[in-house]
């Protein structure tokens, strides 16, 4: 069970043995650019998201769509194989969207909906410059 608490750095997330904040930024886009995300598809989306996201140990933080790519925010814990739920999630997703909205078809001449590439970007917590300072600083007296 993962559990959200607060301390100095702020909120964070711990398990029994661990304590740890890892953010998620991911893009997703359309197969061919196809302009066929619209409010509607991106709720269905979202909702897929949510039910299997736990099964991975990711909460989801913010979602936003374009016409042709998926924008993502989320937290995910240390053991989380992260390639292994985005793919089930686009798996997952494709399958049920182009069965739930007809249209996507008509518009994606081919199987999938997704492209089979993502950007996943790490997110939050301090600049990397500031980290590389605190880490050299270690072990150096102060006064």
């Amino acid at each position: 069970m993962v559990r959200e608490r607060t301390d100095l750095h702020g909120k964070t997330d711990h398990n029994a043995h661990s304590v740890y904040l890892m953010y998620y930024h991911l893009i997703m886009v359309v197969k061919y650019r196809g302009k066929v995300t619209d409010n509607p598809i991106s709720e269905r989306a979202k909702e897929i998201w949510e039910h299997i996201a736990p099964q991975y140990g990711i909460v989801l933080e913010e979602c936003n769509h374009d016409i042709d790519h998926v924008h993502v925010m989320f937290r995910a814990q240390p053991r989380t194989e992260l390639s292994k739920f985005i793919n089930a999630y686009k798996s997952a997703s494709s399958r049920l969207l182009k069965k739930e909205y007809p249209e996507i078809r008509e518009k994606l001449w081919k199987e999938a909906f997704g492209s089979q590439s993502f950007c996943l970007l790490t997110a939050g917590g301090a600049p990397l410059e500031v980290i590389r300072q605190y880490i050299e600083s270690q072990g150096v007296k102060k006064y």
